[in-house]
């Protein structure tokens, strides 16, 4: 296949592992970088034969290339989206989307006005692994009918955040932990259980120096009708787990430090008094950590919709909105439509 000639701006830290996985699927020849930290722009370079550009203005004046790659902080990815399709250039934009309402709907609209593609990274449901055994499980209803779900998101990131870092600023890190990591906790609940309908929620801001939020305790209500929890710390120790409640078996998801992997087990409903033990589930299949990129890629190349899409990463973002509006208000909030 040809491979597509693509600019990235942001290529150090997660725009490092987004190179790799660039490298590794083979679909992508990465032309030009820009990023305000020289040394990995100049690692950049080495390892992928990107020119470095003194902006990201200059970036976007590179000639003959079809996509821009954006791994920056999330403060910038709907500013720098816009301006690489105002460029006709398709967009593939790391999570969290975007910072406010009003960014959301710009994105929708230039997509439509330029008719280009526009792809969200990080979590990928349908190419993970673990993701895939716990939706086959849901749908085969070994869990019988779900009653409620529990999922936590913590790290303690926050007591990293220094003066003039985004992830402190709280216009543009809404609800804190629950906009850097509870994004992605929000698109695998979404994966399996369809949009969320309505949201109440309460933050608090004191544990910390940062003006976001420590902690978001949520309480969501999809449109399905299901009801669960969802709960983002970052002052905390890394903490990932996720229990989704049934009449007939509970499954729980424990997800490990970074490389330790996943435990997933299942806990099944005894009616006649016996010990409702837990048992290890294998995880079939294999994971695919390109998967997003490669379906951006024929997205561009054949038309249809990648995954995750913009829509995707737009409703994920709603509902953190709608969760801070309802931290402030006292409110129960109705996540807008698309």
């Amino acid at each position: 296949m040809k491979k597509m000639r693509v600019i990235q701006v942001g290529v150090g830290g997660f725009g490092g592992y987004r190179r790799e996985r660039m490298r590794e699927c083979g679909l992508f020849e990465l032309v030009a970088a820009y990023d305000l930290n020289r040394e990995a722009l100049a690692r950049c370079q080495t390892e992928d034969g990107a020119k470095p550009a003194a902006s990201f203005a200059e970036l976007l004046a590179t000639p003959d290339v079809e996509a821009l790659i954006i791994s920056t902080g999330g403060k910038f990815h709907a500013e720098q989206a816009i301006q690489g399709a105002e460029k006709g250039l398709h967009i593939f934009v790391e999570k969290p989307l975007c910072s406010t309402p009003a960014e959301v709907k710009a994105l929708i609209e230039i997509q439509k006005k330029k008719g280009i593609v526009i792809g969200v990274g990080h979590g990928d449901h349908r190419h993970d692994a673990v993701s895939q055994t716990i939706k086959t499980i849901i749908e085969k209803g070994e869990l019988g009918t779900i009653a409620t779900f529990e999922k936590t998101t913590a790290h303690n990131g926050g007591m990293h955040i220094k003066p003039g870092d985004w992830r402190g600023d709280a216009d543009k890190n809404p609800g804190g932990m629950l906009f850097q990591c509870g994004v992605h906790a929000l698109h695998e609940l979404m994966f399996y259980f369809g949009p969320v309908a309505e949201v109440s929620c309460m933050m608090r801001y004191d544990v910390h120096t940062t003006q976001t939020a420590d902690v978001a305790l949520c309480h969501l209500k999809f449109k399905s009708g299901l009801i669960g929890t969802l709960n983002a710390y970052h002052v905390t120790p890394y903490r990932h787990t996720f229990n989704i409640l049934g009449t007939k078996a509970n499954l729980y998801r424990d997800e490990r430090f970074f490389d330790e992997g996943a435990i997933l087990q299942i806990q099944r409903t005894h009616l006649d008094g016996k010990k409702e033990v837990k048992e290890t589930v294998p995880v079939t299949g294999k994971s695919d950590n390109c998967g997003n990129l490669r379906s951006f890629y024929d997205a561009v190349r054949n038309g249809g919709t990648p995954y995750p899409s913009l829509i995707d990463g737009a409703l994920a973002v709603q509902v953190v909105f709608a969760a801070e509006e309802s931290a402030r208000t006292g409110k129960i909030v109705a996540v807008p439509s698309l």
